[in-house]
């Protein structure tokens, strides 16, 4: 996901990035009982799959249909696109996901509050060959696009290979996991770059009447979650999804369709007629109208929420400031959840400029973690906690990584020390990054950041930016992006593995790599890591990274991430989606 509430370079106080979705669910049953009083982070727990889940979705008891339920979302801009082929917005796609757009596969909630991985558009999770180069999808016969027409495996086919096309959706999950997965993707153009309209010239798909075959260049175990991208879903064939204006009002297969978009204000849905709620095992379709609200101001927002104004009533709000935090856990009591994500911070020293690892040390022990979180609005230890690795907690594989026998913690004379070893004690060392001037909580955590920074002696140069930092780090021909060395990447990994998360951070040249980190060895076993059998990857994965960490240090992992949500009397059913790390928008509803 290309953005989310766009952050100082350097601040963890949301998730600026995210790939496509979270996965798994409230981690210890025994913390999820505690008091409110008493609310500790949550971990993620494991993944679970029910490939025989069938429409329509169980319903919510005593949902009521009609309203409109109005979502607030401070410090977030919400989508840059609508376009389903090049969608990765941590803000935008779990609201495209839940409500207008289908993909092969998708998460519903458990009765536990886990996310569970079932059918969407597929009628199962894929079937796939003894090595898992190839997967099988039945597209079920009876989804529709708004206009009542019948969604075909052609048009599914036809959006994957769309996904392909970098040139177009550069930033598209195509580009971080279909060109690395599926067999001759890596070599097509796409069907605007490489002008094969029909997608004729890519031959690792094909369709047989509703079966849809994807043929891999390597094993790929882990199709299945994939196929809950949204790119992994259909797109209308010709003229009708040329890019320029499908990603402004892409055609709905879900519950809803888009009536407005108004980029980084506000997005409204209305009821789509011509869905079917038995084809659909997990969505609902109970208000009669959504609008999201992005870029909205905290402090106006926790008003809305904690002051009992009636605009608060059949609205949520997708945070809470630090500072009403305490009040927020007294008014609202279980209408205030916290959502488990997989989701990690980081900090990205550029390898190509800070080459000595002494240096991009010491940034881990000159950030001060916890002041900046207060900073943006996070209360440490609920919405935000220390990340030791960037494997997260629930990950298979996960293991807390030290380097040498400490665990990193801010400690700016140690960062002095290891600056003053690699022959900078005389100088500060400088660092340039930029950060998001529009929003004043970003403002406040940059000026803890550069504090921090300075304390540790590095000096720093903070460039505002009106735009996300992201249009910024994941174009390297940028004149800006060249200036700086030190940019972030925050990561929701779409599965739970590794090769969801690690490729994305480390490989060479690839799109989120915001620390243009680059060793041959390290892709090379990724590579063969890949090849390996299921039970063997995750310590495969685990290993890996120790050796990175231990050995270059290029990434700064600074906060696994929870979330807090604040509902309305009048919101029924409030809860999360630990698989997107948002509200649970396919089972809200507005009591009448």
């Amino acid at each position: 996901m290309t953005r989310t509430r766009p952050l100082a370079v350097l601040t963890t106080g949301a998730a600026l990035l995210a790939l496509a979705s979270c996965w798994g669910g409230p981690g210890d049953p025994d913390d999820r009982d505690r008091p409110e009083s008493e609310r500790l982070f949550v971990e993620t727990g494991p993944a679970v799959k029910d490939a025989t889940r069938t429409g329509p979705a169980v319903p919510v008891p005593g949902a009521d249909e009609g309203g409109t339920l109005t979502v607030y979302l401070p410090g977030a801009p919400g989508p840059d696109t609508l376009d389903p082929s090049g969608a990765l917005s941590a803000v935008g796609n779990p609201i495209q996901q839940g409500l207008v757009s289908r993909s092969l596969t998708q998460y519903a909630r458990g009765e536990d509050g886990g996310a569970v991985l079932v059918p969407d558009l597929a009628t199962d999770l894929g079937r796939h060959n003894d090595d898992y180069t190839e997967w099988t999808f039945t597209i079920r016969d009876d989804a529709t696009w708004e206009d009542g027409s019948p969604v075909t495996a052609e048009e599914v086919a036809f959006g994957i290979c769309r996904s392909l096309d970098i040139e177009e959706f550069s930033h598209g999950p195509g580009s971080e996991y279909a060109r690395t997965y599926f067999l001759g993707a890596d070599g097509y153009d796409g069907p605007y770059a490489g002008d094969d309209p029909d997608c004729a010239d890519w031959d690792g798909i094909s369709v047989d009447g509703q079966d849809l075959t994807i043929r891999m260049s390597r094993p790929f175990p882990d199709m299945d979650y994939y196929g809950a991208f949204m790119a992994m879903g259909p797109v209308p064939l010709g003229d009708a999804s040329d890019p320029v204006a499908y990603r402004q009002r892409p055609l709905a297969n879900g519950p809803y369709e888009v009536e407005r978009w108004d980029p980084y204000e506000q997005l409204v849905l209305v009821r789509n007629e011509e869905w079917d709620a038995a084809s659909d095992p997990a969505r609902h379709q109970y208000p009669e109208r959504w609008v999201f609200k992005f870029t909205q101001d905290q402090a106006k927002v926790d008003e809305i929420m904690l002051s009992g104004s009636p605009r608060g009533r059949d609205a949520l709000s997708t945070s809470v400031g630090s500072g009403r935090y305490r009040e927020a856990e007294r008014l609202l009591g279980d209408r205030l959840v916290q959502t488990p994500t997989s989701c990690v911070a980081t900090v990205t020293p550029d390898y190509t400029k800070i080459t000595d690892v002494r240096v991009r040390r010491a940034l881990a022990y000159a950030f001060p973690y916890e002041d900046v979180w207060q900073a943006a609005g996070e209360v440490a230890n609920v919405t935000r906690v220390r990340a030791h690795s960037l494997m997260p907690p629930g990950m298979p594989g996960h293991r807390d990584v030290q380097v040498g026998e400490e665990v990193i913690t801010y400690d700016p004379a140690h960062a002095r020390e290891l600056l003053a070893e690699a022959g900078y004690a005389d100088e500060p060392y400088p660092l340039t990054m930029i950060y998001f001037e529009l929003d004043p909580q970003v403002r406040a955590a940059q000026d803890q950041v550069t504090t921090g920074l300075e304390a540790g002696g590095f000096s720093v140069k903070a460039i505002p930016v009106q735009e996300s930092p992201y249009d910024t780090w994941l174009n390297p021909d940028d004149e800006l992006d060249r200036r700086l060395n030190v940019r972030a990447a925050n990561v929701c990994p779409g599965w739970p593995g590794g090769s969801a998360l690690l490729p994305t951070l480390l490989r060479t040249g690839a799109t989120f790599n915001t620390a243009r980190f680059s060793e041959p060895s390290v892709d090379d076993e990724m590579d063969r890591i890949a090849t390996l059998p299921i039970d063997e990857q995750a310590d495969a994965w685990a290993d890996l990274e120790r050796e990175v960490m231990e050995r270059w240090f290029p990434v700064v992992p600074v906060a696994d991430i929870n979330r807090l949500f604040a509902f309305g009397t009048g919101v029924g059913n409030p809860s999360g989606d630990s698989s997107m790390g948002t509200p649970n928008y396919k089972d809200l509803y507005v009591e009448r």
